[in-house]
C-alpha cells in the first residue's frame, strides 16, 4: 500500500545539509574549471552557464531528497556510503560499456593485469548489448584450454545471471582462489542450447610474444597481448628471425583483447619508416586528440608481411592491423575485428577507487573508424570452429576408410617397384642432407606442420608470402618482355 505524507522537520535539516554539500562539492571544480581555463565568458554565455548551473542544482537537490528519505524511511538501515557507490556505478552505467568505476580493490587488480601476471581464467571480457561477452581468450590460458571462443555470450557465472551484473562485478566473479573452480553458462552462435563450462582458475602468465619460423624463410610472430614488455619482447623475436635469415614475415594478433596504447604504437613503428602516422585520437577536449606516429630510435625491418586478424583482435591489436594496412605495409587476412576503438583513461580519485572513462575515439592514418567498424581483412578467410558439442550422431558421419587415410600421404615414391628417377639413381645432395636431419629437427618440423594443418588462415597466409617471390620474378621478366600481365605487383605489395 502506497502512502503520502509530508517531510517531517528532521529529514529537512538533513535534506538542507545534503543539498549544501553537494552544492559546495560541485560549485568548487567548476570555479577550478574556469579559473584555470582563462576562459573569456559572454553576457549570452553567462545566461546559458547559470541556466544550465542551474538545472544542475535542481538535479542535485532531487538525488539529495531520494538519499535522505531512503536513509531515514527504508525498511532496512542502508549505509550512506553503500547508496552512493551505487549511484556512482548507475552513473557510469549509462554512458557506455568501457566507462566504470573501480572501487580502491578492483583498481589495484587492474593495475596488476597489466603488469603481465595475474589471476583468472585467461578471458578479456566486455559488455555488449548489456551482455557479458567475451573479447577473446588468451591463448594457453585455462579459458582457452576449455575451449572459450571469441564472441561467446557468458549469461551465468555459476548460478547468478550476468543480465543485471556491472562489467566490474563480472570480472570480480570470474577471478578467485587460484587451483579453484568456476563454472560458466554461455551462448554461442549456431549452437542450439547454452553451454555449461566448468574451469579451474589459474595464475595467468601471459607471453606476449612468441616466434616460429615456416617453410625456412617465413618468420611467424605471435603476439597475445600489449603489456608492459610487448615491444621489448618483439625486438627479441625479430633479432632471432634476423639470425634465421627470414625474408618474409607473419604478424598474428588472432584472438589479442588489446592492452597499452603505447605497446601498439611501439610494435607498428617496428614495421613502418619515419614519420607515418600511426593512429590519432579525438575527444571532447583538447588534450584528448593526439597523434601518435613513428621515429627513429629503433630498426626497422621491411620484410613482406601479412597479418592475421580475428573477431578476437580488439582495441591495440586493430591500432596495428589498421596503421599497417591503410599505409600499405602489409596484407590483411582472416576476419573482421572486434570493433573496439575507444580510448579510456583512467583517473586516480582520493580514495584509492578510480574513473575508467571513455574519453576520445581511434582513427586509422586514414581516417577511419575502428570503433563499432573494425578492421575488414583485404583476403576473408574463416577458420573451422572448433566443435565444442557435436549435433550429430558418430553414425551420420562418414569416416574415411583406413585406406583413404593411408592414400592421403602416399606418393609415388612410396608405391612399391616404383620407377626409379634420376636423382634417386645417382643421389643427391639433398638426399645426404635430408639423412643427417636430427630427431629433434624432425620433432620441430613435424609440429609446424600440424600447426598448418590445424589452421587454415595461417595456412594460407604462409602459401601466400611462399609464393612471393615467385610472383615477384615472374612479374618482373612480363615486364622486362613488355607482356601484358593481369596482376600489378605495386597494387598487390600493399
Amino acid at each position: 500500500m502506497l502512502s503520502l505524507m509530508p517531510f517531517p522537520r528532521k529529514i529537512k535539516t538533513r535534506l538542507r545539509f545534503h543539498i549544501q554539500c553537494v552544492f559546495i562539492l560541485i560549485s568548487i571544480p567548476v570555479f577550478f574549471t574556469l579559473f584555470s581555463s582563462n576562459i573569456q565568458v559572454e553576457a549570452k554565455e553567462d545566461v546559458e552557464s547559470t541556466s544550465e548551473d542551474k538545472s544542475n542544482y535542481e538535479n542535485l537537490k532531487t538525488f539529495s531528497e531520494v538519499l535522505s528519505l531512503i536513509e531515514s524511511t527504508y525498511v532496512e538501515k542502508v549505509s550512506s556510503e553503500k547508496l552512493i557507490e551505487e549511484a556512482i556505478h548507475g552513473l557510469v552505467k549509462s554512458l557506455d560499456p568501457h566507462t566504470s568505476y573501480m572501487p580502491p580493490e578492483v583498481f589495484e587488480e587492474m593495475k596488476v593485469q597489466t603488469s603481465g601476471k595475474f589471476g583468472g581464467l585467461g578471458i578479456e571480457v566486455s559488455m555488449r548489448d548489456a551482455v557479458l561477452t567475451v573479447i577473446s581468450p588468451i591463448e594457453g590460458t585455462p579459458a582457452f584450454q576449455a575451449g572459450v571462443q571469441a564472441k561467446d555470450k557468458i549469461i551465468k557465472i555459476e548460478d547468478d545471471s550476468t543480465l543485471d551484473m556491472t562489467l566490474q562485478d563480472a570480472v570480480s566473479r570470474l577471478r578467485g582462489e587460484i587451483g579453484s573452480p568456476v563454472t560458466i553458462t554461455i551462448l554461442r552462435e549456431g549452437l542450439k542450447v547454452p553451454l555449461v563450462v566448468k574451469i579451474v582458475r589459474d595464475t595467468i602468465k601471459v607471453q606476449s610474444v612468441k616466434k616460429k619460423v615456416y617453410n625456412n624463410d617465413i618468420g611467424y610472430i605471435k603476439i597475445r597481448s600489449f603489456a608492459k614488455t610487448t615491444s621489448s619482447d618483439l625486438d627479441k623475436a625479430l633479432a632471432y628471425l634476423r639470425n634465421k635469415n627470414i625474408t618474409k614475415l607473419v604478424l598474428d594478433v588472432r584472438n589479442n583483447p588489446g592492452g597499452l596504447l603505447n605497446q601498439a604504437v611501439e610494435v607498428s613503428d617496428r614495421f613502418l619508416g619515419n614519420e607515418n602516422l600511426i593512429v590519432y585520437t579525438k575527444g571532447r577536449t583538447e588534450d584528448q586528440n593526439m597523434r601518435f606516429t613513428t621515429h627513429d630510435k629503433v630498426e626497422h625491418v621491411d620484410y613482406p608481411m601479412i597479418i592475421l586478424v580475428n573477431g578476437g583482435s580488439a582495441s591495440a591489436s586493430e591500432i596495428v592491423a589498421g596503421a599497417l594496412q591503410d599505409l600499405g605495409r602489409a596484407v590483411i587476412l582472416g576476419t573482421p575485428t572486434f570493433g573496439k576503438g575507444s580510448v579510456q583513461t583512467i583517473i586516480p580519485l582520493s580514495d584509492g577507487s578510480a574513473l575508467r572513462l571513455t574519453t576520445a575515439r581511434y582513427y586509422t592514418p586514414s581516417g577511419q573508424v575502428i570503433q563499432e567498424n573494425g578492421i575488414i581483412p583485404d583476403i576473408k578467410i574463416e577458420n573451422q570452429i572448433r566443435p565444442a558439442i557435436s549435433e550429430k550422431n558418430d553414425e551420420e558421419v562418414t569416416k574415411p576408410t583406413e585406406k583413404e587415410k593411408i592414400r592421403r600421404f602416399l606418393r609415388e615414391r612410396d608405391l612399391k617397384k616404383h620407377l626409379k628417377g634420376k636423382t634417386s639413381i645417382e643421389g643427391s645432395e639433398h638426399d645426404k642432407q635430408k639423412n643427417s636431419t636430427s630427431d629433434e629437427e624432425e620433432k620441430i618440423l613435424s609440429e609446424l606442420e600440424e600447426d598448418l594443418a590445424r589452421d587454415a588462415q595461417l595456412r594460407h597466409a604462409v602459401s601466400l608470402l611462399a609464393s612471393w617471390d615467385v610472383m615477384v620474378g615472374t612479374l618482373k621478366q612480363d615486364k622486362q618482355m613488355d607482356k601484358p600481365t593481369h596482376l600489378s605487383f605495386d597494387n598487390f605489395n600493399r
